[in-house]
């Protein structure tokens, strides 16, 4: 997948401390990006935005 012109942003609740986080792409047409922060060249995950929607709102509810 070609990844030009993706926009990683992580979430405001991640602090500057260093710990587990994740950047998400979510400016693409068509899919998701997701990565961890810690080993960005180590892979990429790819989800379709309905159901990147639908997790990002079932983590909010829990």
């Amino acid at each position: 997948m070609d990844m030009t012109g993706a926009r990683w942003h992580k979430s405001t609740r991640s602090g500057a401390n260093g710990g587990w986080c994740v950047e998400v792409a979510d400016n693409l047409p068509s899919v998701v990006l997701v990565r961890d922060t810690k080993d960005r060249d180590g892979g990429t995950l790819q989800f379709n935005p309905t159901v990147w929607q639908t997790f990002v709102d079932f983590a909010k509810r829990h």
